[in-house]
């Protein structure tokens, strides 16, 4: 895989298609050395101005915003070296601050839904800011999401990417403690995207960071991904209720619409008539991986797009992983490409711990205490 993914982007340089996003050189030369580049991408209504840091490396293009730590594109060759933008996004700040379903988002301090906005710990009862619903969803009205991170970019070894920061202070939509966050985002000489999530509080809290890029391999505003094909390595799932919180099941798959053990296309039974189906609207559930947590990353799901080869590999520390498969993309926002999203025309694949964990003791736990440091990885392989 590796050898002929090296192929077809040296073959897309040699075409002249790999023209790199920092301004000269092909996408091998990109790797080691080479900072991300900086430029203004708008200015929030108060005047702050939103940037966007452009980096490439082992033939996979990155373009991110301060704003939210949004990836605003990422492009990655097909089979025969044509790049596409397979993430979906928009082409202006005011999109993202008014209109955006979490496009390309960092999301915190809980990714996913917490029950009406509620939860408990060590004996005391903390109501948090609800956007969902009578449930919080993503942190809450105003969450990691919707805010300036500080950015600061690095090249190491081979290896080049972007640090960044954000506090979110004690009582913030809710949550207790003052909660100190960076995520690095690294591209290797390989073309992995390698995300690496780290938070520290002063107070006993809970946190569940996430990435909630839409995928769509074919490319963004191309159409259905119902086509392409997915494995999740999950025996299990955790069937929700109509305000999609989980019940506190671990379901089988065997036997149901949520069995991704064996590769299948999306489509194949979306439409099977599954009461939890009908529920989200197609899939928005959570699978509990066979691997449960673990110490490094191991591989959990994989995606490919049949009609251009592109393939992605996703390896996680984490239990949980929410498949979504944007059944509430309803044509009403247009995207980087000046086409329309519809519902299915990407997903969602957050690695993350279950929804609802702080309400649900048997769950794994999401709790954060002084003097502990929450760690996490989650890594982005990419083929053809």
């Amino acid at each position: 895989m590796e050898l002929n993914r090296r192929t077809v982007i040296a073959g897309a340089a040699a075409a002249g298609l790999a023209a790199t996003t920092l301004g000269t050189g092909t996408a091998e030369a990109a790797g080691g050395g080479r900072l991300p580049k900086k430029s203004l991408f708008g200015k929030l209504a108060d005047g702050t101005k939103v940037y966007r840091w452009s980096l490439e490396n082992g033939g996979t293009r990155l373009k991110v915003l301060n704003w939210g730590g949004v990836v605003q594109c990422l492009e990655l060759p097909d089979r025969h070296g044509h790049y596409a933008n397979v993430s979906l996004g928009f082409d202006n700040i005011d999109d993202y601050v008014a209109k955006t379903p979490y496009f390309g988002a960092l999301i915190g301090r809980y990714g996913n839904r917490i029950g009406k906005g509620q939860f408990t710990l060590d004996g005391k009862s903390y109501q948090l800011s609800v956007n969902d619903g009578v449930n919080s969803l993503h942190g809450g009205v105003k969450g990691f999401d919707k805010h300036i991170w500080d950015v600061e970019p690095f090249t190491k070894g081979s290896d080049v990417g972007l640090h960044l920061y954000y506090t979110s202070v004690d009582g913030e939509m809710g949550y207790p403690g003052t909660l100190r966050t960076k995520v690095t985002y690294t591209l290797t000489r390989h073309g992995d995207w390698r995300i690496d999530y780290e938070a520290t509080t002063d107070k006993a809290t809970v946190v569940n960071l996430t990435s909630h890029v839409y995928w769509n391999l074919a490319g963004e505003g191309s159409g259905t991904i119902e086509n392409h094909e997915l494995t999740i390595a999950a025996s299990r799932y955790t069937p929700t209720d109509t305000g999609l919180i989980p019940t506190g099941e671990l379901a089988r798959v065997q036997g149901t619409p949520f069995d991704f053990r064996k590769t299948k296309a999306i489509g194949r039974d979306i439409r099977a008539g599954h009461v939890q189906q009908v529920q989200a609207k197609g899939y928005d559930h959570n699978w509990a991986l066979d691997k449960g947590s673990t110490a490094e990353p191991e591989h959990v799901a994989s995606l490919r797009d049949p009609h251009s080869g592109r393939t992605l590999r996703i390896a996680t520390d984490q239990p949980g992983l929410q498949f979504y498969s944007g059944n509430f993309l309803d044509g009403t926002l247009t995207g980087t490409g000046g086409r329309t999203y519809r519902q299915g025309d990407a997903l969602c694949l957050e690695t993350q711990h279950f929804p609802d964990s702080p309400n649900k003791p048997a769950f794994p736990s999401t709790v954060l205490r002084p003097g502990q440091t929450y760690r996490t990885t989650t890594i982005h392989s990419f083929g053809v």
